[in-house]
């Protein structure tokens, strides 16, 4: 089974580069100068792509379980979970040796008897989509031939690639079914499927399990929307997943897995799912202890060319990643750099999504010291040698105002893995300063003035 599912599963990944370069054919019809980014569901996408393992985060989770006398623990070790020999199998396959930080705690929670309800928030690369396909797999009763769990995902892309990590974990397992139900699956009309696990987007479920009754949505016992972020905010997938939630069984397990949630996501999906456990990071200002933040005053963008020069002369960097609002600042600012004689790279939304791969890459490995960036990317880069993150335009939303979310995000792909790190804000004018004092107060985090023509000065925020 495994190989079926694997290569279909890298076929259809392979798809997905020639329908995003479309996507991206079409955006570089924009003006350069509009703000530069890329939907959530795409960020996620290209973050699962390039993880080469597990990022190892030094954050503390924090577990909140409804029932205070629970005696749910974390485990050490994937033996101590009394999983199925084939299912164990499949995770040693896989290249896991013992669970990750969130895995330690969701685990115990998501294969408990009877079954518990989770709403977990973890960083991408930290083993989310390893846990809930764990829980999935165990759950299954293969002598039942109908769909016992069903897994949704945003975008046809990223339901592939879950499906890939299913067939990866369930490969000495071959009386488990698995079916995708995205776009370009059919069924034939009056069929009944017996795949025990679905995988697919909200759309074609719905077509499936509503209009044309392939599945009966009663009988599913677990219930994973991945990205879930994404799928129930008001923007994204909201009401097909309210139209399928709402066919479920009251007793069918409920797990919702993202990397974030703002604070309307996280009070619907807890209204939503009924006694959830919940597992999130740590507080967001907590997560910038380790970040020495400044602002530098300028007149022009030549100005801040100059106060990068002088910053990037005067301490030692490992590699360095710069934010520009748009397309043409990031492309000008790149000409110059590149014109002095630094090692830079470029990654905005004009890029194809093998070439935005290929960037992400190189800049890993250190064939560039310098990444210059729109916001296609703020989140998710875990480059260990990044030293120095520097916001050339501070980051605001649609109507003007300080963008605090982004700015953390960004100023957060230095100062990883336990790390100290340093975020510069060039500030230009009245406006910039006003977003500056605002993520300031909102983070209750000194933001420093620096003197960019200061050579001691800078050598200072270095040591």
């Amino acid at each position: 089974m495994e190989d079926g599912w694997a290569k279909k599963a890298e076929d259809q990944v392979s798809k997905l580069v020639s329908n995003l370069e479309i996507e991206s054919k079409e955006e570089t019809k924009e003006s350069t100068d509009t703000p530069d980014v890329a939907s959530p569901a795409e960020t996620s996408l290209l973050l699962k792509i390039i993880r080469k393992g597990l990022v190892e985060s030094k954050s503390d989770l924090e577990v909140q379980r409804k029932d205070p006398s629970s005696p749910l623990y974390s485990v050490k070790t994937f033996e101590k979970l009394h999983l199925k020999p084939e299912i164990l199998k499949g995770i040693y396959a896989m290249g896991f040796n013992a669970p990750s930080k969130i895995q330690e705690n969701a685990l115990p929670i998501l294969l408990a008897d009877p079954p518990q309800n989770m709403i977990a928030q973890s960083q991408s690369g930290t083993g989310k989509t390893a846990a809930f396909v764990l829980a999935m797999l165990s759950r299954v009763d293969t002598k039942l031939d109908y769909p016992q769990v069903l897994c949704l995902s945003p975008t046809y892309e990223l339901a592939i690639q879950t499906g890939e990590a299913a067939a990866r974990m369930a490969q000495f397992c071959p009386d488990i079914k698995l079916k995708f139900a995205v776009r370009g699956e059919e069924v034939a009309p009056g069929t009944k499927l017996t795949d025990h696990i679905i995988i697919g987007t909200p759309g074609k479920v719905l077509d499936w399990g509503l209009k044309y009754r392939f599945i009966d949505l009663k009988k599913i016992r677990v219930f994973v929307l991945d990205e879930a972020d994404v799928m129930i905010a008001t923007q994204g997938h909201h009401d097909q997943c309210i139209r399928i939630h709402k066919q479920l069984s009251p007793k069918c397990q409920m797990l919702f897995f993202s990397a974030t949630y703002d604070k309307e996501v996280m009070e619907f999906a807890e209204h939503i799912v009924p006694e959830a456990n919940i597992i999130r990071l740590q507080r967001e200002q907590e997560s910038l202890d380790n970040i020495k933040q400044y602002y530098v005053r300028c007149n022009s963008e030549e100005e801040k060319y100059q106060a990068i020069q002088n910053i990037y002369g005067s301490i030692t960097i490992g590699q360095a990643i710069i934010f520009c609002h748009t397309r043409k600042t990031a492309s000008w600012l790149a000409g110059k750099l590149s014109t002095d004689g630094h090692s830079v790279a470029v990654l905005s939304g004009e890029l194809t999504v093998e070439q935005r791969l290929a960037v992400l890459d190189r800049f890993r490995i250190g064939l560039e010291k310098v990444l210059i960036t729109t916001n296609v990317l703020s989140r998710g880069i875990d480059v260990e040698q990044v030293t120095i993150v520097v916001n050339f335009d501070l980051p605001m939303d649609a109507k003007g105002r300080a963008d605090c979310e982004t700015y953390l995000h960004r100023i957060g792909r230095t100062g990883r893995f336990g790390k100290n790190g340093i975020a510069i804000n060039l500030v230009d004018s009245e406006k910039s300063m006003e977003i500056c004092r605002a993520i300031e107060n909102h983070f209750k985090k000194t933001i420093k003035e620096l003197n960019a023509d200061n050579t001691e000065e800078i050598e200072k925020i270095g040591s």
